[in-house]
């Protein structure tokens, strides 16, 4: 319940814009604060098409992302300061694993599994909307 109430306030709180990824576009919700950022998609059971949540950082830093209580397939694209794709990954449900980027990054991307494949993105391609 009180897990609940928590995302509910958070996902309220969350800013919503559109980025354009390769061209296509996705709605995403910003999280910028670490409690967002810790909490992310914990506990969802489902993501809309075409939507996803942009991790958001002030300074690059390698960054390092686990799908701890997160039951909803997902891929992430690791974000450079130059706004490209620097790494993509498929995440497992539940997987308590930390996948980390390589090199420091600004900003990483959560969307549906398959969602960068199916699009043909891959490194290097441009994000456009991030700030």
């Amino acid at each position: 319940m009180l897990r609940e109430m928590i995302r509910e306030i958070l996902a309220e709180s969350a800013s919503t814009k559109t980025l354009q990824v390769g061209g296509f576009p996705i709605t995403v919700e910003v999280v910028s604060s670490k409690e967002e950022q810790a909490q992310g998609l914990m506990g969802r059971t489902s993501l809309d098409p075409d939507s996803g949540m942009l991790f958001s950082y002030d300074h690059p830093q390698v960054l390092s992302f686990w799908m701890k209580d997160t039951t909803v397939p997902l891929s992430i694209a690791f974000i450079d300061p130059s706004g490209r794709v620097s790494e993509l990954h498929d995440l497992r449900p539940n997987d308590e694993s930390h996948v980390q980027s390589s090199s420091p990054c600004r900003w990483a991307l959560e969307a549906n599994r398959g969602w960068f494949d199916e699009r043909r993105i891959h490194v290097g391609s441009k994000i456009t909307g991030l700030d």
